[in-house]
C-alpha cells in the first residue's frame, strides 16, 4: 500500500515561522494551566519582558528538536504541547496539594508519585486537561493534513538531516539550560513578590522557565566509586540493637544562638547567658561546640545534618540547600524513636512552605508538624514570635503527650533572634541594655545590642525549660544549641571590631571558629537515673572541648539514650565520630584534638563509605511511611 501524502506542504521558512508561533501558543497555554490568575501572569510578563523569552525559549527549542525527529512541525508541536502542558498541569496539582512545584528530579520518582496520589484529595483541573488534550489532537490532525516541502539541500532531506536537526536543537536546549536558564544571577535579578517561596516564583515567573532553572539547582553529586548494591548491603547489616532507655528527648535549635557575648571586649553589668553558663557546670550536662554547615545562615541545613547524619557540605560541589534535595522518606532520629512508639514532632513558628519543611519533615518521619499558622495566640517581639512563647508551647505539647501515655521526641527551631539586628527590630522605642565594649562604631554597637537582647531571651528560654523539666517526674533529656553564628554586617564588620576570627583560612582550609555554636545536653533527675548519666556521658567519648559536627550530633543523642546501635547507619556514624568528631569539608579534627587539613589516608575509606551511603539513602532507599 502506498503511503498517503499530506494534502498541503509548506516550505522550510514557513515551517520555522510556524514553529515560532506554535511555541508561543504552547507557552501561553502552559501558563494558563497554572493555579494563579492568567491575567496576573500576563501583567507580570509585560513588566518583565525577559520572562517572555525565558519561558518561550525552552519550549521553542524542544519543539524544533521534536519536529526534526518527527519530520513535521505540527507533529512536533503536538508532542511538545503534551509534554509541556502536561508537566504544567502536574505542577498545578502539586502546588495545590502540597504547596510545592514540580522539579526535574520528580521525573525519576514516578513510582513514588503513583503511590502517593492515593494519599491526597486531588481536584483535577478538568477544563485544563481537556483543553490540552484537544489542542494536542488538533495539532496532530494538522500534521496529517500539512507536511513540508523537501529540504533545499538534498543530503539533508533524509533521516540524517532529521537526526542532525534534532541533535542541534536538543544541544541548544541543553546549553540554554546550563547557561541562560540556569543563571543564578539572572534568576535573582528577576525577583518575585516572595522569592523564598518557590510555588510563588513558579506562578509569577512562569513554569517553563522555572522548571528548566531547577536543573542546575539543589544538586546531589554521585560519589566516586558508588555502588548501589554495596550501599544496600551496608544498610541491611544486623546490629543486635534493642529498645533504648525510656526518656523524652527535647531538642531546641535556637536561631543564631551563640556565646560571642563572652568575648572579653564586653564588660556586662549583667551576664546575658547565665543559664547556659550554669548548665556548663551542671553534673548532669554535657556541653561543647557544634560545628554547623554554614556561617551566618543556613538554618535548615543544620536541621538536616543533625536529624539525618548526612552532611550538607558533602552533597554537592556547588552550594545547595539540603532540605530542597529531599524528595523521599529518609532515615532520621525521628524514625528511630518513632519505631519505639514515641510521638515525634517538629515545631517552628514560621511558614510551613519555607525550605519545604511541611513536606520534608513528613519524609523525615515526624508524626506531627506545627507551624505558625497552627499556633494559637502567638506572641511577638517586633516581627518575630518570641522564644518565651515557644517555651510555653513545648511545655504544653509535652504535657499533652504525657497525658496521652506517649513518650516524646521533639525538634523545635526558634525564630526570634533572626537577623537583621537593627535598632527598630523590637519597635522604635525599645530600650536595649548598653553593650559596654569600647572602640565599637555606632553601627556595630547597635547590632550587638540588638543581637544580645535576643541572646538573653534565648538563654531565658533555656532556663525556663530547665526549670520546668527539673520539676517533672518524667525522665527528660534536653538538647539546646544554635543553628549558626549571627550575621553582623557586611564583610563581618561586627566580628572585625570585636577581634573575633571568623574569616576564611588559606585555600581549601576551613576556619572552624566561623561555624562553631555552643550546645548543651542536660538530663533532669529522673533521666539521669534512667540513663546512669555519668556512665552514659563518659561512654560517648567526646573530645575534651566537646567539639562535634552537627551531622554527628543526632547520632550522639541516640547513643546517649541507649540507641547507638538502633540502625547500622547511626552505629556507623558514632564509630566515625570517635575517629574524627569534626569533619568540615577538607578540615578535620581528630579524636586526639589534632586539627589537620585534608583527610588522613586512614580515614579516607570510611569517609568515602559515608558519602556513598548518604547518596544511596537520598536517591534509592525505600522507606514506607
Amino acid at each position: 500500500m502506498k503511503r498517503r501524502s499530506p494534502k498541503f506542504r509548506i516550505s522550510a521558512p514557513l515551517s520555522l515561522l510556524a514553529a515560532v508561533g506554535l511555541a508561543g501558543c504552547i507557552t501561553l497555554l502552559a501558563l494558563w494551566c497554572q493555579p494563579n490568575a492568567f491575567r496576573g501572569v500576563l501583567s507580570n510578563f509585560l513588566h518583565k519582558p525577559v520572562l517572555i523569552v525565558l519561558n518561550a525559549l525552552p519550549v521553542g527549542l524542544l519543539l524544533l528538536g521534536l519536529s526534526c525527529l518527527l519530520r513535521n512541525v505540527f507533529f512536533g508541536a503536538a508532542l511538545t504541547n503534551l509534554i509541556v502542558c502536561g508537566l504544567s498541569i502536574a505542577n498545578r496539582i502539586k502546588i495545590e496539594v502540597r504547596d510545592e512545584p514540580v522539579f526535574p528530579r520528580d521525573l525519576a520518582l514516578l513510582k513514588e508519585v503513583g503511590s502517593a496520589m492515593g494519599n491526597y484529595d486531588i481536584r483535577y483541573p478538568v477544563t485544563a486537561i481537556a483543553l490540552v488534550i484537544l489542542a494536542t489532537a488538533a495539532l496532530a490532525a494538522l500534521g496529517v493534513l500539512v507536511g513540508h516541502r523537501p529540504f533545499p539541500w538534498e543530503r539533508l532531506r533524509g533521516w540524517q538531516g532529521s537526526l542532525l536537526g534534532a541533535a542541534g536543537s536538543f544541544a541548544a536546549l541543553a546549553l540554554a539550560v546550563v547557561t541562560v536558564l540556569g543563571s543564578t544571577g539572572l534568576y535573582d535579578s528577576i525577583g518575585a513578590s516572595n522569592p523564598y517561596r518557590l510555588s510563588t516564583v513558579f506562578n509569577e515567573n512562569g513554569f517553563p522557565y522555572n522548571f528548566c532553572h531547577q536543573f542546575t539547582t539543589f544538586l546531589v553529586d554521585r560519589p566516586q566509586g558508588f555502588s548501589r548494591s554495596a550501599a544496600a548491603a551496608w544498610d541491611e547489616q544486623e546490629t543486635g540493637a534493642g529498645q533504648g532507655r525510656k526518656v523524652h528527648l527535647i531538642m531546641v535549635m535556637n536561631e543564631a544562638f551563640s556565646d560571642i557575648t563572652d568575648n572579653p571586649a564586653f564588660t556586662w553589668e549583667t551576664d546575658p547567658l547565665p543559664n547556659l553558663h550554669a548548665l556548663q557546670k551542671d553534673p548532669h550536662a554535657l556541653s561543647g561546640r557544634m560545628v554547623v554547615p554554614g556561617f551566618a545562615g543556613g538554618t535548615a541545613n543544620t536541621e538536616f545534618d543533625v536529624l539525618t547524619g548526612m552532611q550538607t557540605n558533602a552533597l554537592s560541589a556547588a552550594t545547595t540547600s539540603a532540605l530542597r534535595v529531599v524528595n523521599r522518606s529518609l532515615d532520621s532520629v525521628f524514625r528511630v524513636f518513632g519505631d519505639e512508639g514515641y510521638h515525634t514532632s517538629f515545631f517552628h513558628p514560621g511558614d510551613d512552605w519555607f525550605y519545604n519543611r511541611e513536606n520534608v519533615y513528613r519524609w523525615l518521619g515526624a508524626e506531627e508538624t506545627v507551624f505558625a499558622d497552627e499556633m494559637e495566640d502567638l506572641q511577638y517581639k517586633g516581627r518575630w514570635v518570641t522564644d518565651a512563647y515557644l517555651a510555653d508551647f513545648i511545655e504544653e505539647k509535652f504535657e499533652e503527650a504525657v497525658s496521652g501515655g506517649k513518650m516524646l521526641c521533639n525538634y523545635t527551631t526558634t525564630i526570634q533572634n533572626h537577623m537583621s539586628y537593627t535598632a527598630d527590630k523590637y519597635g522604635a522605642d525599645y530600650d536595649f541594655p548598653p553593650v559596654n565594649a569600647p572602640g565599637l562604631s555606632e553601627e556595630v554597637e547597635t547590632m550587638l545590642a540588638v543581637y544580645a537582647e535576643g541572646a538573653r531571651d534565648a538563654d531565658g528560654m533555656l532556663g525556663r525549660l530547665v526549670e520546668y523539666f527539673s520539676d517533672s517526674e518524667e525522665p527528660v533529656v534536653l538538647a539546646f544549641w544554635g543553628d549558626h553564628l549571627p550575621y553582623l554586617g557586611d564583610n563581618q564588620i561586627g566580628y572585625r571590631q570585636l577581634g573575633l576570627d571568623v574569616f576564611s583560612g588559606p585555600e581549601g582550609q576551613e576556619n572552624l571558629t566561623a561555624y562553631e555554636t555552643p550546645y548543651v545536653i542536660w538530663a533532669n533527675g529522673a533521666a539521669a537515673e534512667v540513663l546512669d548519666w555519668e556512665s552514659a556521658a563518659e561512654a560517648l567519648d567526646l573530645p575534651r572541648g566537646g567539639e562535634i559536627s552537627a551531622c554527628f550530633f543526632g547520632a550522639a543523642l541516640l547513643e546517649l539514650t541507649g540507641r547507638g546501635e538502633a540502625t547500622p547507619w547511626f552505629a556507623f556514624l558514632n564509630q566515625l565520630r570517635r575517629e574524627a568528631p569534626v569533619i568540615q569539608r577538607e578540615t578535620v579534627l581528630l579524636s586526639d584534638g589534632t586539627l589537620v587539613q585534608g583527610l588522613p589516608e586512614t580515614l579516607k575509606p570510611t569517609v568515602a563509605k559515608w558519602r556513598q551511603w548518604s547518596y544511596y539513602k537520598l536517591k534509592y532507599k525505600e522507606i514506607s511511611g
